[in-house]
């Protein structure tokens, strides 16, 4: 169903209310533009790339990864072809057959359905650790080690699969010292709330809760690094903005916004570990292409809390 045009006027009202997403839609347009016309050999294609696990912090930036993360291996980074989950989705699963591959995700924006963000794939099964046993009430979230927990499960129950694990950290809400210190966890649209003044915190706050949650995500990447067999690649969805000047419209940026393709928001981690033989990978059937049985109000509920409108 396609959603009805809002009027002229409503777009105007919008527009005065929130004057930082016109100039955003702008930006947007030229990135859009990029796309479009411009070389994007330079962006990774995550399914062609060479692993058997492919580890994913959600909203994870390079430089922060490369300052903060001690892991055994190789670090090198790539640039994404997205700058949310929701345009991730879209970029590299709409369309694929995955069949020789298990998503392990704690992030429902796979599961929702919509008119605008439906993505058709293919996987082998599909883990929803977001759902009612792996979801964190105290936090609003699921917690690194239930990812790591379940990641364990499905790599004994799939041998010969790949692996492909969606953590949500560093991904707010922040779960750190910093963040349980000033965060409330009223979490709708996290970001633009913090855009609008409606959250007072200074930057430096912000940095400090996001590099807690990549030290809280960190010892349960490090845990799998030992318990997985084969190639393992730790990356990220996209990155994050803290304030730092998108273009051509020079407007300070917070968050992860579809489209703005900024380098804070597309240079991602690409770390590289072996750990004991490869795994001998087969294609099986899709034995969990329908996704069904959770209501969408508990759906939107969860994508609230994780700071989506």
């Amino acid at each position: 169903m396609q959603r009805p045009r809002s009027s002229l006027s409503e777009q105007v009202r919008w527009g005065l209310r929130e004057p930082h997403l016109v100039v955003r839609r702008l930006n947007e347009f030229y990135f859009d533009l990029q796309r479009q016309y411009g070389d994007q050999q330079d962006r990774v294609d995550f399914f062609d790339e060479d692993w058997d696990n492919l580890l994913l912090l959600d909203a994870c930036r390079y430089d922060t990864f490369a300052d903060v993360v001690d892991l055994p291996g190789t670090l090198e980074h790539r640039h994404s072809r997205s700058s949310s989950t929701i345009e991730f989705l879209n970029q590299y699963f709409d369309g694929r057959d995955l069949t020789d591959t298990v998503y392990v995700t704690a992030n429902p924006q796979h599961y929702r359905k919509s008119d605008r963000e439906f993505v058709s794939v293919d996987f082998h099964d599909v883990v929803e650790i977001w759902q009612e046993d792996g979801w964190d009430e105290t936090f609003r979230t699921v917690r690194p080690e239930t990812v790591a927990d379940a990641t364990e499960r499905a790599a004994e129950q799939y041998p010969n699969k790949r692996l492909l694990v969606h953590f949500l950290q560093p991904h707010y809400p922040y779960i750190g010292p910093t963040g349980q210190e000033h965060f409330d966890n009223d979490s709708l649209d996290f970001f633009n709330r913090v855009m609008n003044g409606e959250v007072d915190i200074d930057d430096e706050i912000l940095w400090e809760a996001y590099r807690e949650n990549l030290d809280v995500v960190v010892p349960h990447v490090e845990r799998l690094l030992d318990s997985l067999r084969g190639k393992t690649v730790v990356s990220a969805d996209h990155g994050e903005m803290f304030g730092e000047r998108a273009f051509p419209l020079p407007m300070r940026e917070y968050g992860h916004p579809s489209g703005i393709h900024t380098e804070e928001l597309t240079k991602i981690p690409w770390h590289v570990y072996d750990e004991g033989p490869r795994k001998d990978i087969v294609e099986g059937n899709a034995t969990a292409t329908e996704t069904d049985d959770v209501a969408s109000e508990v759906v939107e509920e969860r994508l609230r809390d994780l700071g989506y409108a």
